[in-house]
C-alpha cells in the first residue's frame, strides 16, 4: 500500500511540474517579473509604483500584451481599494474598465476587453448591488451574442458560476459549471482553447458536499487540466484538505508546507492560511479559544464547511457545531440573495421583452407610412382611396393587437399574483420546517453551555449528534428547495451517460445510511447478480433513490428498509424498489403524496418536497415513480421504473 502512494504521489508531482510555466502570460520576461510583483502588491500603497514600473519595461522593448495588462492592474488595483476606502466611486471603476477595453480593442487582445466586464461584475456584487451586477453580466453576454464571440461567452459563463457559488446556490452553479465545460470542450476559438479549465473543475466540486465521491472525483479531473502555476497551487490546496479529512497526516504536511511556502496562496483562498493554522490544531488535539475565535473569523463558506468536516472527522464537536451555527445563518442571509437575484434577472427579461415590442410596433409604423407615401406619389385619388382602406385595416389590427395585449397582461398579473400566493405559502410552510431544527440546536447548545458536571460526557456526545443532525436537516431542506427552484425556473437538466445498476444502488445506500433511526438495518439486493450498464442520468437516478430511502428512514422506527434491483428484458426497463417496514400510506392517499408540501405526519421533519422532487425528476427521464399499493406485508413500498433505452431528451 505504501509502495502504490508513492507511485501515485510522484505521478502527481509529474503532473505538477508539467502544468506550471515561468511565464504562462508569454510576455517579456522582465515585464513578467514586474507584473507578479504588481499583482502581490494589490490594494497597498507600493502598487502604483510597481505598476508604473511595468508599463515603462512593457513600452521599452514593444510589448503590447504587457500594456493592457498594466490597465487590467489598474482596474484590479481599484477594486481592491474599494474594499476598504469608500473614496473609490462607481464612476471611477466604470471609466477604468472603458479605459481598459479601449486599450484591449487598440493593442489587439480582445480577451481583456471582455475580462473589464468580468472585474465590474465582482465589483458590483462584493458591494451588495445585485442589480448592477446581474444588469453587467448580461451586457456581457449580449455584446457576444452579437458579435458571435465564444470567449466573451466562456467569460460570462465563469462570472454566473462564481456568482452562484458567492450565494450558496449550488445547483445553479452547477449547471452554469456543466454548460462552460461543455462551451470550453466544443469551442475551437484559440483565445478559448487557452483557457485553463482547472478552476471551472474546482468550482464544480464545491457544490457537492465536501469529501464527497463526486467532490474528488471532480478534484482529480482538475489535477489532469493544470495549465499555469496557479492550476498547480489550488490542486494541492484542495489535495490537502481531502488529505487532512482522510487522516492521511504524513500527506497533508507535505502538501500543506508546499502550499504554505507560496506566496499566491492568498490569491487561490484568501483564509487559506488560517485554514491550514486551524487544521493543524484539529490534527494536534490543541484546540483552544483562539482557534475557535480564528475559525469563527472566516468568512468564505467554502473554507467554513473544510474546518467543519475536518473537526468533525476529528471529533472536535465544538469547533464543529460553531462552524455549523455559522453555516446556517450563512445559508439563511444568502436565501434572500438567490431570491432577490431571481426576480431581478425575471425584471431583466421583461424589460427587454417590452423594448423589443416598442422597436417592432415602431417599425411597423415606418412602413406602414412609407406605403401610404408611395401611393400619393402614384396615384393622389387611388392613394386617397387606399389611405382609407389601409387606415381600416390598421385600426382593426390595432384594436386586435391592443386585446390580446391587455389578455397578455392579465396573464401575467395573474402570474405574479399566483406566485405571491405561492411565495406567502412557501413562507407559512418553511416557517415551522426551519424553526424546529433551529430550536434543537439553540436548545442542545444551551446544555452543552451549562457548568461542567452537568451532564454525564455521554449525554453531552448525545447533545452534539443531535446538533449535527438537525444541521444536515437544515441543509436538505434548502437542498430541496432549490432543486424545487431549478425545476420550476426550467433550469434542471438531465445529464445522459452510462451508469451500472449495482453501483448506483449501492451508492444511495451509502448515502442514506447515516439517517437510519436506532435499531433499524438497511440493505441492498438484487434479482441479477452480474453487473448491468445502460444509458441513464446516474446522478439523478441516485438522488432519487436517496429521497425514497430517506423517506423511509423517517417513518420506520424499527424493522428494516430494502432496496431491491431488477431488469425487466421484456418491458425494456430497470426496476428499483424500496420496502420499509415503517408506518405505511393509506391506498387513498397513493397520488396525494406526490403533491408538493403534503406530509402525512406533521410532527416528522421535512418539507414535504422529497417525494415530489422524485417525480418531476424522473418525469424527466422518462421515468416513473410512484407507491405499490398492493404491498400489504407493513410499511410501504415505492417503486421506480426507468427506461433501459431512454427517450430522446431536450
Amino acid at each position: 500500500m505504501r509502495r502504490l502512494f508513492m507511485v501515485l504521489f510522484a505521478s502527481l508531482a509529474v503532473v505538477f511540474t508539467s502544468a506550471a510555466q515561468n511565464n504562462p502570460y508569454e510576455i517579456d520576461d522582465e515585464c513578467y517579473r514586474l507584473f507578479t510583483r504588481a499583482e502581490l502588491l494589490l490594494g497597498s500603497p507600493e502598487f502604483k509604483a510597481a505598476n508604473d514600473s511595468l508599463m515603462h519595461r512593457a513600452i521599452a522593448c514593444g510589448d503590447k500584451k504587457s500594456q493592457t495588462l498594466f490597465y487590467v492592474e489598474r482596474m484590479k488595483h481599484l477594486s481592491r481599494l474599494s474594499q476598504n476606502d469608500k473614496s473609490v466611486t462607481d464612476q471611477m471603476m466604470v471609466a477604468a474598465a472603458e479605459e481598459l477595453r479601449q486599450v484591449a480593442l487598440e493593442l489587439g487582445y480582445k480577451q481583456y476587453y471582455y475580462y473589464s466586464y468580468d472585474l465590474l461584475e465582482t465589483y458590483y456584487y462584493r458591494k451588495g448591488e445585485i442589480g448592477k451586477t446581474i444588469a453587467t453580466a448580461k451586457q456581457l453576454l449580449d455584446i457576444s451574442i452579437a458579435n458571435g464571440d465564444e470567449y466573451g461567452r466562456w467569460m460570462s459563463s465563469r462570472f454566473m458560476i462564481s456568482l452562484y457559488l458567492e450565494m450558496n446556490d449550488y445547483v445553479s452553479a452547477r449547471k452554469a459549471a456543466f454548460t462552460a465545460i461543455d462551451a470550453f470542450e466544443k469551442s475551437n476559438d484559440p483565445t478559448v482553447r487557452r483557457q485553463s479549465i482547472c478552476r471551472t473543475y474546482y468550482d464544480l466540486a464545491d457544490t457537492y458536499p465536501v469529501g464527497s465521491d463526486s467532490m474528488r472525483l471532480y478534484v482529480n479531473r482538475g489535477i489532469t487540466e493544470t495549465k499555469l502555476h496557479l492550476d498547480t497551487l489550488r490542486c494541492r490546496y484542495y489535495l490537502a484538505v481531502l488529505a487532512a479529512l482522510d487522516k492521511e497526516n504524513r500527506k497533508y504536511r507535505n502538501l500543506r508546507d508546499y502550499c504554505a511556502a507560496d506566496p499566491m496562496l492568498p490569491t487561490i483562498s484568501r483564509y487559506g492560511p488560517a485554514v491550514f493554522s486551524i487544521i493543524d490544531d484539529i490534527v494536534s488535539g490543541h484546540i483552544d479559544n483562539q482557534t475557535i475565535e480564528a475559525a469563527q473569523k472566516i468568512e468564505s463558506t467554502r473554507e467554513m464547511k473544510f474546518v467543519a468536516h475536518v473537526a468533525e472527522a476529528y471529533g472536535q464537536d465544538a469547533l464543529a457545531f460553531s462552524l455549523a451555527k455559522m453555516l446556517v445563518v450563512n445559508l439563511e442571509s444568502k436565501l434572500s440573495d438567490v431570491n432577490q437575484m431571481r426576480f431581478l434577472e425575471l425584471s431583466a427579461d421583461l424589460d427587454n421583452l417590452r423594448l423589443h415590442a416598442d422597436l417592432d410596433e415602431r417599425s411597423a409604423e415606418v412602413m406602414r407610412w412609407s406605403s401610404i407615401a408611395t401611393w400619393l406619389v402614384a396615384l393622389i385619388l387611388v392613394a386617397v382611396l387606399a389611405f382609407t382602406f389601409i387606415e381600416m385595416r390598421n385600426m382593426r389590427r390595432r384594436r386586435n393587437s391592443d386585446a390580446k395585449m391587455i389578455a397578455d397582461l392579465r396573464v401575467a398579473n395573474e402570474k405574479v399574483r399566483l406566485a405571491d400566493a405561492a411565495k406567502t405559502r412557501f413562507v407559512q410552510n418553511m416557517s415551522h420546517e426551519v424553526r424546529t431544527p433551529l430550536n434543537a440546536i439553540v436548545g442542545f447548545s444551551q446544555l452543552l453551555a451549562l457548568p461542567d458536571g452537568s451532564f454525564p460526557p455521554e449525554e453531552k456526545d448525545e447533545f452534539a449528534g443531535h446538533i449535527v443532525n438537525n444541521t444536515k436537516m437544515l441543509t436538505m431542506l434548502l437542498d430541496d428547495i432549490l432543486n424545487a427552484s431549478a425545476m420550476d425556473n426550467g433550469k434542471y437538466r438531465i445529464q445522459l451517460e452510462e451508469g451500472e445498476l449495482h453501483f448506483m444502488g449501492r451508492a444511495a445506500i451509502s448515502s442514506s445510511e447515516h439517517r437510519l433511526q436506532p435499531g433499524v438495518t438497511m440493505d441492498y439486493s438484487s434479482d441479477r447478480e452480474s453487473p448491468f450498464t445502460f444509458v441513464t442520468d446516474p446522478r439523478r437516478v441516485q438522488q432519487i433513490l436517496i429521497n425514497l430511502l430517506t423517506n423511509a428512514c423517517k417513518h420506520t422506527s424499527s424493522g428494516h428498509i430494502d432496496l431491491n434491483s431488477r431488469v425487466d428484458s421484456k418491458r425494456g426497463m430497470v426496476v428499483y424498489t424500496v420496502t420499509d417496514t415503517g408506518t405505511g400510506v393509506p391506498p387513498e392517499m397513493a397520488e396525494a403524496i406526490f403533491d408538493r408540501f403534503t406530509k402525512l405526519n406533521d410532527f416528522v421533519q421535512g418539507t414535504g418536497l422529497g417525494l415530489s422532487i422524485c417525480r418531476d425528476i424522473a418525469s424527466r427521464m422518462g421515468a416513473r415513480v410512484y407507491l405499490d399499493t398492493t404491498y400489504t406485508e407493513g410499511g410501504a413500498r415505492f417503486v421506480f421504473e426507468l427506461p433501459i433505452v431512454p427517450p430522446e431528451i431536450n
